[in-house]
């Protein structure tokens, strides 16, 4: 499985996201493509997307633990590594 997140795509490159992938919400697309296919895509998405795309991808993979998370751009909640586990840093807000 596939999940992209982004600010704001170009049009061209939102165009060809189509092929792949349907879009539930404005700018939030999932698909279910093969594990190689997926990896073109990813690959596809880092090189024709500006940086102020603030793309995020969730990709599952076959190897522990199951999931690889990249980014292009600003993110909004910083990610950290923990042993080979990607983990998005969330913060407590106290009432």
């Amino acid at each position: 499985m596939l999940v992209v997140l982004a600010n704001d795509l170009p049009p061209a490159v939102r165009g060809r996201m189509k092929l792949w992938f349907i879009e539930p919400r404005p700018n939030v697309f999932v698909s279910g493509v093969k594990d190689s296919v997926a990896q073109t895509v990813v690959d596809y998405l880092m090189q024709y997307s500006p940086t102020e795309s603030g793309l995020m991808l969730f990709r599952s993979i076959p190897q522990p633990p199951g999931y690889e998370i990249r980014y292009k751009g600003e993110i909004r909640k910083p990610i950290t590594n923990i042993s080979g586990l990607q983990l998005i840093i969330e913060t407590l807000k106290s009432p």
